[in-house]
């Protein structure tokens, strides 16, 4: 796993937290999980926990977070997204943080 935060990270980091103000952000880039040039940016795990998703559906929080990150999907900067979110009474109803693994790469090129 990387520890270095790269450019696309950042960003990525920057617009959800200037859209979303989020209680809680967390930001993984999987790239190395995946059969892509080594210091990728391409596949992402976004955890967050935002006031602005209450009353909204889980699909809705979702579309959310596509539509503010529509400039790096749409045009292939970011391959792969995984978000998990909740909101603030979700998350502490859970009483815990935000814990899900994600699976093994299953392809790609070379593959």
């Amino acid at each position: 796993m990387t520890t270095n935060v790269g450019i696309i990270e950042n960003e990525i980091k920057e617009l959800l937290n200037k859209e979303l103000n989020p209680i809680n952000l967390e930001i993984n880039n999987e790239s190395y999980m995946h059969n892509v040039p080594k210091g990728s940016e391409s596949h992402f795990k976004v955890k967050i926990v935002s006031e602005k998703f209450e009353n909204l559906s889980m699909i809705e929080q979702h579309r959310l977070v596509n539509e503010i990150l529509k400039n790096y999907i749409g045009n292939g900067k970011i391959h792969a997204l995984s978000i998990t979110s909740r909101t603030p009474t979700q998350w502490k109803k859970n009483n815990q943080p935000i814990d899900d693994k994600s699976p093994s790469c299953k392809g790609g090129f070379g593959k």
